[in-house]
């Protein structure tokens, strides 16, 4: 692929992750995403056999950076697990009190695939809260913890509830009480593991 053509790519995968992420996926088409991407339609097509392999892109596109994050909230916490585990979900709460937030994309995305289960994106979706999961579950394991896999659950749980809530009232304070909720479980795990 020359310089040019991956230069093509990366515009239209920027521009879509921008009008998927502040649009919806249904309300966004490849007409819309090839003009605001300044090239053509037959370009969109020429990188992308589907609107559909292009959503699955922007899901891609967003797993790496979204993990990275909340390691990175994780790990810049001051304290102890309970603590860093709370981060996650303040840092959430503060995310979403920015106008632009619209809450999590793949959960977003999966319920306007929610009718289509066997869609490509729905499968990145999943994977990515997995990886989620498996993370937590690996840093419960490391801190001597009984049944990490259970514990890491709980806080996907916590997660995707917090994205889903906030949608619904509007309200970052949510993210906040999952933060303590998830504080509470993980402080109570040490506490049965001490």
């Amino acid at each position: 692929m020359t310089v040019r053509a991956s230069s093509a790519k990366e515009r239209i995968l920027t521009t879509a992750n921008k009008l998927f992420y502040a649009e919806g996926i249904r309300a966004v088409s490849l007409d819309v995403i090839a003009e605001k991407a300044g090239i053509t339609k037959k370009t969109v097509y020429y990188h992308f056999k589907s609107k559909d392999d292009l959503i699955e892109a922007y899901l891609a596109s967003r797993d790496q950076p979204n993990l990275t994050q909340f390691r990175k909230w994780f790990e810049a916490a001051d304290g102890g697990l309970p603590e860093k585990v709370e981060a996650i979900f303040q840092n959430i709460a503060k995310a979403a009190r920015h106008p632009k937030w619209k809450g999590c994309g793949f959960l977003r995305t999966a319920a306007e695939l929610a009718n289509m289960p066997g869609h490509p994106a729905m499968t990145v979706g999943a994977a990515h809260k997995k990886k989620f999961e498996d993370w937590m579950a690996a840093e419960f394991e490391v801190a001597g913890l009984d049944r990490p896999e259970a514990l890491a659950r709980h806080m996907v749980l916590l997660l995707d509830g917090t994205f889903s809530t906030i949608l619904v009232h509007r309200d970052a304070a949510y993210a906040d009480a999952a933060g303590e909720a998830a504080k509470a479980l993980v402080a109570g795990a040490m506490g049965r593991a001490g």
